[in-house]
């Protein structure tokens, strides 16, 4: 199982020179990876500054050279297609082959989306997702994209560099448990990153649920998907080696293979360097 870092692109965390200290110290303490958030906005947090996610990333991958690294979840339809596949592979680039692309639709819709006079029709934007998906994998080939579709169009374009990971960096879907369709879309790709309506975010999921959800995944998975595929579970773990083994250990074996370590969403400590450095200086859990 490997261990993560979960940071937002807001509060002290807008500061790329602070991304920078946390991902120093993640690799410095042995965690595996550090993920960064992907809002333009999120009202349950303004009054707070925003940074760029792929700003702070850059700043993450000058500072490191073994730790994975991506946003976790990049809203792909909120993005045009060229402009986020050049920012993927110029990342993976510099960072020697190590980005992880989270996507899914995103949210609150409302406010990523109709606060800017898009739409906010999670259909629409499922499209939009689906047919984003497939371009950003054919973008990163470096070969010459011809697209005609419902959302996009491309005519007879290269975007190079290529990725330096190839057919392109692992794709991992986000979406909340239950519901089916994005954990079918994931199915699909490289990893499924879950959210649960009874455990948000910060806390861990019910055993039960995530029991059902691996089951539904791989049931869903296609016999030419040869590629590894990630269970990414997360949640703020116990200080207590112990306690932490007892919440973690039960869900690596049913499936999870990334915990992903989380401030608690409603509590104060989400955006503030000083306690998530405390945690990340802690090291990873040990099971």
């Amino acid at each position: 199982m490997r261990f993560s870092i979960n940071i937002p692109n807001f509060g002290d965390f807008a500061d790329p020179r602070n991304v920078a200290t946390a991902a120093t110290a993640a690799e410095a303490a042995g965690w595996d990876g550090l993920f960064v958030w992907d809002h333009v906005l999120h009202r349950q947090h303004q009054g707070r500054p925003f940074g760029d996610p792929w700003m702070l990333l850059t700043a993450a991958a000058l500072a490191t050279s073994r730790i994975r690294l991506g946003p976790l979840v990049t809203p792909v339809p909120r993005y045009r297609p060229q402009q986020l596949a050049r920012q993927v592979a110029t990342l993976d680039n510099l960072s020697g082959g190590r980005v992880i692309f989270a996507a899914g639709l995103g949210g609150p819709i409302e406010d990523e989306y109709h606060s800017f006079g898009d739409t906010a029709e999670p259909r629409l934007l499922a499209e939009r997702l689906d047919e984003g998906l497939e371009l950003l994998r054919r973008f990163w080939s470096g070969e010459p994209v011809n697209h005609r579709g419902r959302h996009y169009e491309v005519r007879d374009a290269t975007l190079l560099p290529a990725t330096v990971q190839r057919p392109g960096p692992p794709v991992w879907i986000g979406g909340f448990w239950p519901r089916r369709s994005p954990m079918r879309r994931a199915a699909r790709w490289d990893g499924a990153v879950p959210l649960f309506e009874t455990a948000r975010h910060g806390h861990a999921p019910d055993l039960a649920e995530v029991r059902e959800l691996v089951d539904y995944v791989r049931k869903h998975r296609t016999a030419e998907a040869d590629r590894p595929f990630e269970f990414v579970l997360g949640g703020a773990s116990s200080p207590n080696p112990a306690e932490a083994r007892d919440v973690i250990g039960p869900l690596h074996d049913v499936g999870a293979t990334w915990w992903d370590e989380r401030q608690i969403q409603s509590g104060p400590g989400l955006d503030r360097l000083p306690p998530v450095l405390r945690r990340i200086e802690a090291g990873p859990p040990v099971l």
